[in-house]
Order: C-alpha cells, then structure tokens, then sequence
C-alpha cells in the first residue's frame, strides 16, 4: 500500500494469508446472499400470475402487467430506506446484527407472499398486502448487499478485498439464476393451470425456508475485527452517521453512485432485459433466450470472482478500466451477432455475461472510498439511492430509446460504460491515494 495511505497504521498486516476462517466467512456470507438475492428476484418471473391473481378480473392486460411491475418497483423504492436506516445501526452497533437481520427481514415476507390470500379471496386487501410485503423485502436486500460487501471486506485481508467482493457479487447473482432455474423448473412440471391454481406459491414457500436456514448459517459468523477495533478503542461515530458521511464524504458518494450506475447498466440491461429484447428484436424463441440467459447468468457468477482476483492482483481501477471496455465491446457483439447470427446467441451472451462480472470490482472501490466509521452508511446511501434512480429508470430510457434505435440497448450500455471508464482514469490518477486502502477509522 502507499505509504501516504489514510490511517494505515491502524491497518492489521496486509499480507497474512487468508485463512481457514476467512474462507468459511466468505462462504456462509456468498450463500446467504444467494438465498436472500433469490428470494428478492423470484418475483419477476412470476409477474404475469401475480397480475391474474392479485388484480380484479376486468382490469385490462396492459393495466395489470402494469400493476405487477408497479409492485416489483416498489421494492426498489423502499431499498434506499431499508438500506440507509440499517447502515445506521451498522455503523454505531456491529455489522454482525444487521447482517442477520437483513437476511430474517427477506425471509418473513417471502414466506408469507407464498401464503397470501388472492383478490379473489380477499378483494383490494391482497394487492395491498402484497405491496407492504415486497416493500419489506426491498428493504432488506437494501440492508443486505451493502452490509454483505462491507462485512467480508473487513473480515479478509486487504490484499484480498477484491476477491472477497467479487466472491459476494457472485452469490448474490447466483441467486438470480437459482430463481430462474426454479422458476422454469415450476413451469416445465406443472400445468399453466396448476401454477395459477397453487404452483406459484413453491418457489416463495421454499424461499422462505432457505432463508430462516440462512439465518441460523449467519449465527456462525464473527464481528468483524475492524468494527470490534473501534468499539475497543472507542472510535465509533457519535453522530448520524449519514450526515457525516453527506458533510465529509461528498467525492467517495459520487463516485460510488457513478459505479453503482454502471453495475445497474450490467445487471438490469444485458442480464435481466436482454431476455425479452432479443425476443422483440430478432424473433428468438422465448425458452432459446432463457436458455442462453441462463448461461449468461452462470458466467457472470464467474466473472465476478475473476475481476476480483485481478482486481487483487493488478488493482481496481486498471481492471475496472479493462472490464468497461470489455463489456462496452461485447454488449454491442451480442445484439450485433444475434441480428446476423441468432444460433450464435448461446456463446455471443455467455461471453457478454462473463464480461458483466465487472461489477465485482464495483465494492471494491466503494468499501475503500469511505473510512470504517461510516462505512457502512456511505455505501448504502450511495449504492441504494443511485440503484434507485438508475435501476428504476433504465428500463424506461432503454424502452423510449428504442423506438429510433433498435441497438439502443447496447447504445445506453456503450454510454455508460464510457463514464465509468473514465471514473477509472480518476481513480487511476487523482484518486489512487483517497481510494487506495481499506482504512480502518
């Protein structure tokens, strides 16, 4: 590390090897995220049923996916809430607290959204039920991945935050594919019938268990010793620790959301909508995009650990540079090759997907912007509030885009991929000191 880096001599020794422990940490806090991420997603694969079920019966098509999709937006609305009042507490009681919470806090309502009562039982009360209900879980997955990446990046060695980061990226996108192959597993044994009848309510019944199992795994798991450094010697915030961190840290919150941005152009573009886009666009048979989906989903779980191991290695902001451009060129190979090629569609998103893992690099960065006081606030604020925004908008300004455009997708991806190059320029200049070590204080 620098030598001019902040608060390094509070800093444990940056090169004791990664021990039995630390893995075991890494390992319960990756699955644990898995099974809250799919709790959190399994939702949008069961929008259409929802909206038959949980809606009167003349309200029209267009009205009711509307409403569904209003009801999954609800939870990213609530997420900067959840998030910001948990980091709170993280930052002036123990992430350890928070971490369990967050995890109990997804799996209470995906257990009882599995139970509701549908508007035929229950009229207006069950959309309404439904809606307090993922607003609830989107205020858990806001506690939950911030305080996951700043929990494992304060277990590990520094000289292995990127790998800890990334390995937690991948169990949280890991829990995406989890919900997909549920999800198609569900629609491929049962009858389009029997899952509007009682189908539907497994993948959440089921959730809900693995995520009470998920609690009791997090039992397991330590303070982190850099907050228990602090309780001991007394250095926790005093104050709110949000408004220390909007009066003190204003440049590690920008470029935190500018990050966030770019993980949200990833994950919500060519993972989560480029399914139906390449339906749209190129006539690709819907279980042919699934499929390919799928593989892309497996290979962005992968990508995220090697972007993090050579974050390690070569540091964050070179490999968030590379993997921009990487991502930049492979999203505009996929919707090109797809257009000429459409049987290229399996290795065209597998490879697109893998470069996606970039955003395993993206905590890395974050985790190192804020010092261990205000970490967790930091963070929170910036990812949830930023995914918020952007993850809510995305979809709408991709849509209108393309109606001029037909490659808009890749366009709106191109586009935000060259700023967050150029966040990695700053951090690979002006910023390599600020954003260079895990501070500690």
């Amino acid at each position: 590390m620098p030598a001019s880096a902040p608060h390094e001599t509070l800093q444990p020794p940056a090169q004791r090897p990664l021990t039995l422990q630390d893995v075991k940490t890494l390992g319960l806090a990756a699955l644990g995220g898995a099974l809250e991420f799919y709790d959190f997603i399994i939702f949008v694969f069961f929008t259409s049923v929802i909206g038959q079920l949980f809606f009167p019966p003349e309200t029209s098509e267009w009205l009711r996916q509307l409403q569904s999709f209003g009801l999954f937006a609800a939870a990213y609305l609530a997420r900067p809430l959840g998030g910001i009042v948990m980091a709170h507490f993280g930052d002036r009681s123990g992430r350890k607290r928070m971490f369990a919470l967050s995890v109990f806090m997804m799996a209470v309502p995906t257990l009882l959204i599995g139970c509701l009562p549908t508007y035929a039982t229950a009229g207006y009360a069950a959309p309404l039920a439904l809606l307090v209900l993922r607003m609830m879980q989107g205020a858990a997955v806001g506690g939950e991945v911030p305080g996951a990446w700043v929990f494992v990046s304060e277990h590990v060695p520094e000289h292995r935050v990127g790998f800890a980061c990334g390995t937690l990226t991948s169990g949280l996108t890991f829990g995406i594919l989890i919900g997909s192959l549920v999800a198609t597993a569900v629609n491929k044994i049962y009858t389009p019938e029997a899952v509007r009848d009682f189908a539907w309510r497994l993948p959440f019944l089921v959730g809900g268990v693995f995520g009470f199992f998920a609690v009791f795994l997090r039992r397991w798991l330590a303070e982190t010793p850099v907050f228990e450094e602090m309780r001991q010697r007394k250095a926790l915030v005093q104050e709110l620790p949000l408004k220390a961190v909007l009066r003190g840290h204003g440049l590690s919150v920008a470029v935190s959301m500018l990050l966030t941005w770019v993980l949200t152009a990833g994950i919500v573009v060519v993972i989560l909508m480029t399914p139906t886009l390449v339906q749209k666009l190129y006539g690709i048979a819907p279980a042919q995009a699934l499929e390919a989906n799928s593989v892309a989903t497996l290979s962005l779980t992968v990508g995220c650990v090697v972007f993090g191991l050579l974050a390690d290695r070569f540091g964050a902001g070179w490999m968030l540079g590379i993997g921009t451009l990487a991502l930049l060129a492979a999203t505009y190979g996929l919707y090109r090759g797809v257009g000429s090629s459409p049987e290229q569609l399996v290795p065209l998103y597998a490879l697109a997907g893998f470069c996606v893992g970039v955003v395993g690099v993206v905590p890395t960065v974050m985790v190192r912007a804020f010092p261990a006081a205000v970490r967790f606030s930091g963070l929170s604020f910036s990812y949830n509030v930023s995914y918020a925004i952007f993850g809510g908008l995305t979809p709408l300004a991709v849509t209108l885009m393309m109606k001029e455009q037909p490659l808009a997708p890749a366009h709106y991806v191109a586009g935000v991929c060259a700023m967050g190059f150029l966040v990695a320029l700053y951090l690979l200049s002006a910023g390599r000191t600020r954003f260079a070590s895990l501070s500690p204080s």
